[in-house]
């Protein structure tokens, strides 16, 4: 791709012109050149009419025939603990626990300056040993530093003694086990604050960083922070939207998961929203159940609520009233119920058409039922889902299937029937719960490892772009048309396709009188685009080396 226009540059804007690609754009699905002015998109069209605007620009971009598409939105991320994902101990990818003790090992090793080590992304129900690695084994490998260690659900970790020692109190605390266990609930945001309150200001802007600059070379455009008190702290919210504000990359939206709607508002927060808890999560066996686990049916254990209906009403009308989102993070069937039966009382307050105008939104809803559904349509809520929960965990033999049985894993994740019932979607990563990726994630959802709940490779790639930017309170972005922003990507892909609507949602055509824009073949196997260069409000925050 030949250009020359600077990385990052914040001077004035500049007006120019990309030719000589494929554009993926409403207004023409034939358009190969794209004019951009003050950080808006101008115009769109074919390679005839480009030369009309080639001598009026400051600058003329020869695609050489790559893909310019709207930006990504993530939907539900957050940032800090991505970066430090990023920069420093992820486990993620350990295949046993035999191999997450030696990398911890060596992390310990080469950080002897850290006061407190941070790890991320265990998951022991994909390791042979089946359980997670004990206290005592920690303090070993650690010399008996302090160690956080988050499962990759984020929602329990493994620590050492001496994580515990530095929270006075911590081991009276709902939530702490022994330690064969993981801490869960309040005894594990109590160490969480503890452990992340031992990060300097230097090390999480450095990591904020990291996170922005990784999510631009992804194509990504726009971040959707989930922060709060229980989640990080009020100077890295604060912190996060200041770097956004003073330094090229994603833009980034922050929400603030906080009863108190004025404090969330203070903090600059659109929405009181986000990870506001209403249960926990699958893995770590705190999302609330209105039957048993599968695996804990001996005990009758159910999960855990945290946010009741007159709880979650009372947030809703507080948030409308002040002109907040409201937002849940709720993943098990009873603390959806618990959701669309607060919505529904704060409806019967302040009337239908004012919450579904606030467009407030709810995380993950993993476990939805036909009725549920039905609600979210009804009060207008969006769906801020992450695919990628279904290609990791999803399946016969997945972890859904080892904590739910098989037959309730096969109803999660019910994209198909969201979008059928008229529910808005935004998809997002969690990450560093699941990595950032975009086209993955498109992925991950036309091909749902549940056949019924797929979606069409558009209508995936139409919730990680437009769907973000709806989530927000915007329709006038997230597609390349006159006048919306100029957020959006270049990429290096193979021949554009169609997907042909069939029962599963997996075919393919190129046919071009389809009269629809291609997108690149998400078919699993095939090679993912590779970004070339990411632009924000017409300015460029990414731009691949040597391209």
């Amino acid at each position: 791709m030949s250009e020359s226009m600077p990385a990052g540059s914040p001077g004035e804007h500049r007006t120019v012109l990309l030719r000589g690609g494929e554009v993926h754009s409403p207004a023409d699905p034939f358009a190969t050149a794209m004019v951009v002015e003050r950080g808006h998109v101008a115009w769109v069209g074919s390679e005839g009419a480009a030369d009309s605007f080639a001598s009026g620009v400051d600058e003329v971009v020869d695609l050489e025939g790559a893909l310019v598409t709207p930006a990504f939105v993530d939907a539900h991320v957050h940032t800090t603990a991505t970066g430090f994902a990023l920069t420093g101990l992820d486990l993620s990818s350990a295949a046993s626990l035999a191999e997450a003790a030696e990398r911890i090992r060596a992390h310990a090793a080469a950080r002897p300056e850290d006061r407190v080590l941070l790890g991320h992304g265990w998951d022991a129900s994909r390791w042979p040993e089946r359980r997670p690695l004990t206290r005592d084994e920690l303090d070993g490998l650690t010399g008996g530093r302090p160690l956080y260690l988050t499962r990759i659900d984020v929602h329990s970790a493994v620590v050492t003694t001496a994580m515990l020692d530095l929270v006075p109190g911590v081991r009276d605390l709902d939530g702490f086990h022994d330690g064969l266990r993981p801490l869960t609930g309040d005894a594990h945001h109590a160490v969480r604050a503890a452990a992340f309150g031992a990060v300097s200001a230097l090390q999480r802007t450095g990591a904020q960083r990291a996170a922005r600059a990784r999510a631009a070379s992804l194509g990504i455009g726009t971040l959707h922070e989930c922060g709060g008190p229980r989640i990080s702290s009020e100077e890295d919210f604060t912190g996060l939207l200041d770097l956004a504000r003073e330094e090229a990359g994603p833009r980034v939206v922050g929400y603030w998961a906080d009863l108190d709607v004025e404090r969330a508002r203070d903090l600059g927060a659109l929405g009181a929203a986000g990870d506001l808890f209403a249960d926990g999560s699958l893995g770590s066996h705190t999302a609330c159940l209105h039957e048993p686990y599968a695996d804990h049916a001996d005990t009758g254990h159910t999960g855990a609520a945290h946010l009741d209906a007159t709880t979650v009403a009372l947030h809703v009308v507080a948030c409308t009233e002040a002109g907040l989102q409201a937002g849940f993070h709720a993943i098990g069937d009873a603390a959806v119920t618990a959701v669309v039966e607060g919505f529904r009382a704060a409806a019967e307050k302040l009337g239908l058409a004012r919450i579904r105008a606030a467009r407030h939104r709810v995380e993950h809803v993993e476990m939805l039922t036909p009725e549920t559904i039905a609600a979210f349509a009804e009060l207008g809520l969006t769906a801020s889902v992450q695919p990628a929960f279904d290609a990791l965990w999803g399946g016969e033999e997945g972890m859904y299937a080892d904590r739910l049985g098989a037959e309730r894993a096969r109803t999660l994740n019910p994209y198909a029937a969201l979008l059928r019932a008229g529910v808005p979607l935004a998809f997002g990563s969690d990450s560093p719960v699941t990595p950032l990726d975009p086209w993955g994630t498109v992925r991950a959802a036309a091909f749902h490892r549940t056949p019924g709940h797929r979606i069409s490779a558009r209508a995936a790639f139409t919730a990680h772009t437009r769907g973000g930017w709806r989530a927000v309170g915007r329709d006038d972005a997230g597609t390349l048309v006159p006048g919306a922003p100029a957020d959006y990507a270049v990429w290096r892909t193979e021949e554009l396709v169609v997907q042909a609507p069939d029962d599963r949602v997996a075919r393919w055509s190129t046919d071009p009188r389809s009269g629809t824009p291609g997108l690149p073949d998400l078919s699993p196997g095939a090679d993912l685009p590779v970004c070339l260069r990411t632009v924000v409000h017409g300015r460029t925050v990414f731009a691949r080396p040597g391209e």
